[in-house]
């Protein structure tokens, strides 16, 4: 079972004024990051829409967006090698000016590997925006002693960087105290249905204002309950279902992976809201309200709206 926590405004290094690093290479402000990713994305569904290549426009724009995602769990990949080697240095410190210089050094190799992840984040996020505003659709990622007599400034420094860093990826991992799971038939998708699982979502938020949203990634009413918390900036945690590895029970599995977030509330929408659109409830969706219900989670159902009474 993968869990992906994603976030529709993740924290990041202020890079309106750029990291200053290196004088001679500064960061690219925040704005122009913005401008990149909403660009490349404008080029990407100028070239696809209203062409023979607008039914894979999905397709096409998500893997643009994951290829941008990759680039940044590149980054971070060399970003954590560059502590690994950071942290031997410090472990292996002899107190010298030149092992001083060095953690100096890697330091600022450091520094400047999270500037880039944080970077290519705000091209890639810029990019999904674009994506989402053009098409409706929303993106999600599919898959990181010594004495104190002979420390220095530098050893001090650099120690509190990595605790630092470690404490922002931790941070960053962290679902919070009030989630909220959700599950909604793929068929759910008519404007009832957005209409009502908007309701229920906006009611959760007013319960639970820092509440983060917990879900699996499935078509219909979970990617409109997405779409809702990319525009309201609400975390986002995604279960996906491990069809490689549970088959035909992945579905059911990522139920398990969502309650064991421990969430303050479970929304489900098992059947579509529409009349004509016909077919069986959703079977994960109830089975997550039976599970919720069996460990005393408290569940709400999604239901069509009461008939106004005739005058």
């Amino acid at each position: 079972m993968s869990i992906t926590f994603t976030h529709a405004a993740p924290q990041q290094p202020d890079l309106s004024g750029g990291v200053d690093l290196d004088p001679a290479a500064p960061q690219p402000t925040r704005p122009a990051l913005d401008q990149l990713g909403h660009s490349l994305m404008t080029e990407v569904l100028d070239l696809v829409l209203e062409t023979a290549l607008e039914t894979h426009v999905r397709t096409i724009c998500e893997t643009f967006i994951g290829g941008l995602h990759a680039g940044v769990q590149r980054v971070e990949r060399q970003a954590d090698q560059a502590r690994d080697a950071l942290a031997r240095q410090l472990r292996e410190f002899d107190g010298s000016e030149v092992a001083d210089t060095e953690l100096q050094s890697s330091r600022q190799a450091v520094d400047a590997a999270d500037a880039a992840v944080a970077a290519l984040e705000r091209v890639r996020d810029a990019a999904a925006a674009t994506y989402a505003s053009a098409t409706g659709e929303c993106w999600t990622p599919w898959r990181g002693s010594a004495r104190a007599s002979v420390l220095t400034a530098a050893q001090l420094d650099v120690r509190t960087a990595l605790q630092a860093a470690e404490r922002r990826r931790m941070a960053d991992a962290d679902p919070g105290e009030f989630v909220v799971a959700f599950r909604a038939s793929p068929r759910a998708t008519s404007p009832e249905d957005a209409g009502r699982i908007f309701d229920a979502l906006n009611w959760a938020r007013t319960q639970w204002p820092d509440m983060t949203l917990a879900l699996t990634g499935a078509d219909g009413g979970e990617r409109l309950a997405a779409r809702w918390a990319q525009q309201k900036r609400v975390r986002l945690v995604v279960a996906r279902p491990d069809f490689d590895r549970h088959g035909r029970a992945a579905p059911f599995r990522a139920n398990e992976a969502l309650l064991a977030l421990q969430p303050i509330c479970a929304l489900v929408l098992a059947s579509p809201l529409d009349p004509q659109v016909a077919g069986k409830p959703f079977g994960p969706a109830l089975n997550l309200a039976q599970l919720a219900g069996q460990r005393g989670v408290r569940c709400l159902r999604i239901r069509a709206r009461a008939p106004r009474p005739s005058a």
